[in-house]
Order: structure tokens, then sequence, then C-alpha cells
């Protein structure tokens, strides 16, 4: 399986002496560190691929590294499945369906259709796809005779801020995925809460496993709604210097965000309310055998850090991918079929329906959502009253689910025992 690998990039250019040639590090360039990188499953990079990323972080129009990193997780997903059906990414036979790129948009789609891949990451990956191989026909990197798809112009009309109509002619590619959302209210990110005895089964199941890492991991998103990416930079001294809240002191605080070296999206400072409980179990792996062989192996900048791999890495997205994975095969296995579709990130939409029910249960919308707002370090209001409304319409689908139920299961099922008899 490909990997995603990051590196530090050092820029060197070449310099040519009495007919030699030497590279010499390049001052006028910016070094750039975590650049994502694709590697085949046999060590080889895959250079075109990782040409694409670095031209577009040093790109003149500007490429913020989060943006490229994501583009390129797209991307490592589509070399994966190439290695898996044993099919090379220049494969553009004149027949349209045996293409490749042809027959990865043919799997999303079949994923999509699945609930496996939500319908946002189908649409995203898929551009990914199509951007770089723009890229690729444009520095020559495949055969521009290559019959790869057919573009289309699409006119897009919209109004300018006076009010007048304005159209916008763009070129889309036939193998585009629309971005077409089941229906219903969805949370941040698309995604929807587990069930409260799903979640208390899924924290069981992992701590049953002796699955330690992802079992703390599992505890903090499902009980404080910290995102992984925050949860993956927390250090040990987070976890002692933790102090009690003064109005609630079972519940502990740990501050968040620029200064902290604690990420959180959009840089937003704040702090997570994490109870006692969890804090103690916190400070006690810290100390663990398990943990210090880790930290024994890890470099001087990473030992600080609470959860580090058997390797004493930090938990990138392959290492953590691949924890998920092992956890999501052990619970399917028990028979936890909602583990199917199950995405780390669920365990966040948890926390803020719960964390929204509870407020709302003693405090008027207002104050409800400034709280939650607060304790889910939400950059904007809107993202925290996605679970006000999610939290109004969830008794509203009950009550109509049991007045169907009232008034026509008797009917239903008595003409369906007449059917039988």
């Amino acid at each position: 399986m490909a990997s995603l690998e990051f590196i530090k990039y050092t820029p060197f250019r070449e310099v040519i002496e009495d007919r030699n040639i030497r590279w010499v590090h390049d001052k006028l360039a910016r070094p750039i560190d975590k650049l994502p990188q694709i590697f085949w499953d046999s060590g080889e990079p895959w250079h075109e691929a990782n040409h694409w990323a670095l031209t577009k972080v040093t790109s003149t129009a500007g490429g913020h590294i989060k943006t490229v990193t994501s583009l390129i997780k797209h991307l490592a997903a589509y070399a994966s499945w190439l290695e898996s059906v044993e099919l090379d990414w220049r494969h553009f036979p004149m027949r349209r369906k045996e293409r490749a790129v042809v027959l990865y948009r043919g799997e999303l789609i079949t994923q999509r259709g699945k609930g496996t891949l939500a319908p946002s990451t189908a649409h995203a990956r898929m551009a990914a796809v199509i951007q770089f191989y723009r890229h690729a026909d444009i520095y020559g990197l495949v055969d521009r005779k290559s019959p790869m798809w057919e573009d289309r112009q699409v006119v897009v009309r919209y109004y300018d801020t006076v009010g007048f109509e304005r159209t916008l002619v763009r070129t889309s590619s036939e193998l585009a995925i629309p971005n077409r959302s089941r229906t219903g209210l969805r949370l941040e990110d698309g995604l929807t809460p587990l069930r409260t005895d799903d979640a208390v089964r899924l924290l069981e199941f992992a701590k049953e496993q002796r699955l330690h890492e992802i079992s703390l991991i599992l505890s903090l998103g499902i009980l404080t709604g910290a995102r992984i990416e925050t949860i993956t930079t927390l250090g040990v001294k987070d976890i002692e210097n933790a102090r009690p809240d003064a109005e609630t002191p079972d519940t502990y605080r740990i501050p968040v965000g620029p200064g902290t070296g604690v990420n959180t999206k959009f840089d937003v400072s704040g702090e997570l309310m994490v109870p006692k409980f969890l804090i103690n179990n916190l400070r006690e792996y810290a100390y663990s055998m398990r943990r210090l062989r880790r930290q024994g192996l890890a470099s001087k900048a990473n030992r600080r850090l609470l959860f580090l791999t058997v390797r004493g890495n930090p938990y990138e997205s392959g290492s953590f991918n691949r924890l998920m994975t092992d956890l999501r095969r052990r619970a399917l296995g028990a028979g936890m079929r909602f583990m199917g579709s199950f995405k780390f990130h669920q365990t966040r939409a948890t926390f803020g329906t719960w964390l929204m029910e509870v407020a709302l249960r003693v405090a008027g919308t207002k104050a409800a959502v400034a709280f939650v707002k607060d304790a889910m370090l939400h950059k904007d209001e809107r993202t925290t009253f996605l679970y006000v409304r999610f939290h109004e319409r969830t008794p509203v689908k009950a009550a109509v689910a049991n007045e169907f139920s009232a008034i026509f299961s008797g009917v239903v099922n008595r003409d369906w025992n007449q059917y039988h008899a």
C-alpha cells in the first residue's frame, strides 16, 4: 500500500564551475517543513505527485501547506487503490471504461453509495486527482496524446454586490463527482453523532482489547470533543498542569491553541474541559512503562508528547489511520456493526450533542450556545447552532416515528399475516 510521508525540504540550486556541476543551498528560496510526499509500496517515491506537491506550495499564487497536504492525502488514497488493482496511473487505453482514472471514479461512487465514503470526500478526492492530471499534462509528465477525459465549458450565473447579473465560464471535467450530500441534518464536517449506548460500548471494547492509546484517544474525543490534531499534540506537561475548574472541581481545564504547543483548528485559543477521572487516567498512562519505552525511542523534540507510536514518533495521519483500521476490524469482528462507517470525528459530534442537550436543559438557548461554543472551540457561532437544530429535531423525529407505528403497524401486520395464511 502506498504511504504518505512528511519531509523537511531544503531548496538547492545548481552551480557550474569548470564544467562541473555542484549543488548549493538556495538562500533565496524558503525551506518547507512537513512537505507531503507519496511513496509506493516498493519504497520508490511517486516523483510526479511529489513534484505537484512542491509546485503547489512554492507557486506564486501561494499554496497553504494544510491545503496541499489535504490534496496529497487524497492522491495517496488513489495511489493505494492503483496498487491494489495493479494499474499504472498513466494507463489510458482507447476504451474509456478501461482507463485507470475512470475506473477509480467508479470505485469512489461505489464507496459513496455504500456509505463508507462521505459525498463531500468522494467529490474532493476526485477533484484532487483531476487537478494532479492537469498538472502532469501541463508539465509533460504524461503523453499529450493520451485520451484522459473530455472537458466541457460550464456557465455559472451569479449576482455582484450591487445586484447585476454576471456570468463566469469555467472548465469542468466529465469525471467530476457532484457533492450530493445525504438528506437530513448533519453536524460539522458532515458527520452525525454516535448513539450513547454505542459510544459506551466502543469505549468498553477498546479497554477490553487493551488498546491503551486508542482507548484514551477515544475517551478524549468523546468526553472533551477535542479534534485529533489537538489530542495528538497534547504534552505530558499539559496533563500535569491541568487545573480544576473553580466552579466545578471535578472538571479540569487544559489551555490549547497558539502559544501552548497544542494545535487547534483555525488556531482558536481556548480550554479543553476534561473530567477528573480522565485526567487521572492520562497521568497514570504518562508515567507507565508502556509509554516510557516509547518516549525512550523518541527524538528530543517529541519526548514531551503524551501519545507516541511504538517507534517513538508522533501520531501522523498514516499511523493514526492504521490504529483506527485495527480497531474497526476488531470491532466489526465482535459484531459492532456501527463501526463499519465509523469516523473518529464522530466522537466530537457525540460530545457536542450531549453537551448541548445538557446545556439547554438548564439554560436558555443564548447561554447554552455561548457555553458550547467555548467548550468546543468553535470559531463561528453558526457551527454551534447546528447542535441546537439537531437537538430540537430529534424529539420531533421520534414522535413522528412513534405515531406512525401506533397508527399503521397493526394494519400492515394484519394484511401481511393474511397474505401468508
